[in-house]
């Protein structure tokens, strides 16, 4: 169960961010529109928000979870292997600080995005990516092992269409996985079920389990109907203007 949600409007400047797709330029106001919705959903789900102002010195800077691993004993601060996306962490340390005592830190020369991490109830799933590299991968399995964790890692680079791990992976609970084709057959996921996307739904395997609820992107019916068929309830949010940036649902906020 999750109570609270750190959350960080895209700043004016948004479009100049990274992005590997080729979807076009973002929209400013569509995508402040596609934000509030975002929120609006979180908050119907129960969470408190806790609002962080937008910063143009990091374009990237909405894409808060790629900043932390949050569990319930500490806050593991990720150190993003874009350099561009370096000061993001350092902004949001102190908002962290507000509700985690205890906060480590990945170190040089690791890296790590929050993107390339799933929780998976008491296991961890690490991409090892363009963004994250296996220093930065060993040193937050060593923090989590501490709390009492364990990890897996899974190396994307190669996998086509995906920049992190949880673009293509969603745990849902109930030891149920969505996961792309691509990744489906991975040793890793073996003793679970899998909710298989087909290719032209993929996207959508970015979804965000809160509570009672699936966020999911909006647009993809079948997805949905499944979920559905499976017992979730879902509420589906038009997430245009973050996909033309690499951006999921998951992608937008840090949940505790």
């Amino acid at each position: 169960m999750f109570n609270r949600a750190i959350v960080r409007p895209p700043a004016s400047n948004y479009a100049d961010g990274l992005t590997t797709v080729t979807l076009g330029v973002p929209e400013y106001e569509a995508a402040l529109r596609q934000h509030a919705a975002y929120c609006e959903a979180l908050a119907r789900c129960g969470l408190e928000l806790t609002r962080v102002e937008p910063d143009e010195t990091y374009p990237d800077s909405t894409f808060v979870e790629d900043t932390a691993v949050l569990v319930p004993e500490a806050t593991i601060l990720a150190r993003p292997g874009a350099s561009s996306r370096a000061g993001e962490v350092k902004s949001i340390k102190e908002t962290l600080a507000r509700f985690f005592p205890q906060i480590s830190s990945i170190q040089e020369p690791g890296t790590l995005d929050g993107g390339d991490v799933c929780h998976a109830g008491k296991h961890f799933f690490v991409g090892i990516s363009e963004r994250t590299n296996e220093t930065g991968g060993r040193q937050l399995a060593a923090i989590l092992q501490s709390y009492g964790y364990s990890c897996s890692f899974v190396d994307i680079r190669g996998v086509k269409g995906i920049l992190h791990l949880k673009s293509g992976l969603t745990f849902l609970g109930d030891n149920r996985l969505v996961v792309i084709e691509t990744l489906a057959n991975r040793h890793e996921f073996s003793r679970y079920e899998l909710v298989r996307m087909l290719p032209d739904q993929e996207y959508a395997a970015n979804c965000v389990r809160v509570n009672d609820n699936v966020l999911i992107a909006a647009g993809y019916p079948e997805f949905e109907r499944m979920l559905r068929g499976l017992g979730y309830k879902t509420i589906a949010l038009e997430m245009s203007e973050f996909q033309k940036m690499d951006g999921g649902l998951s992608c937008l906020s840090l949940r505790f």
